[in-house]
């Protein structure tokens, strides 16, 4: 298991979720894949429902709260390597 992610692999991951929707036949193996790394069907899984808690916290509470993104992150022009919160609901939506 990798449980560690780079804003690379993060990048990746978020791109892979835009391909593979919750319809895709073996989603989480083509993520695992896309992402590459070592990271497997299960460590993406994990990753995106950690990502959706996040979310969810976010709706809830109007920030965020513990991340497994590093402080050196590329930021936004707001400060938030995150961008802004519908930025946020677009990357990570329900699928």
């Amino acid at each position: 298991m990798s449980s560690s992610w780079t804003d690379y692999q993060n990048k990746l991951f978020e791109d892979a979720l835009a391909i593979y929707d919750k319809d895709t036949a073996d989603r989480w193996q083509n993520i695992a894949r896309a992402v590459g790394f070592g990271k497997s069907a299960e460590d993406v899984k994990r990753h995106y429902d950690k990502m959706e808690k996040d979310l969810h916290r976010i709706e809830s509470t109007g920030r965020r709260q513990g991340s497994n993104r590093s402080s050196s992150a590329g930021s936004s022009s707001n400060g938030n390597s995150w961008g802004t919160r519908d930025d946020q609901r677009t990357r990570y939506q329900l699928q």
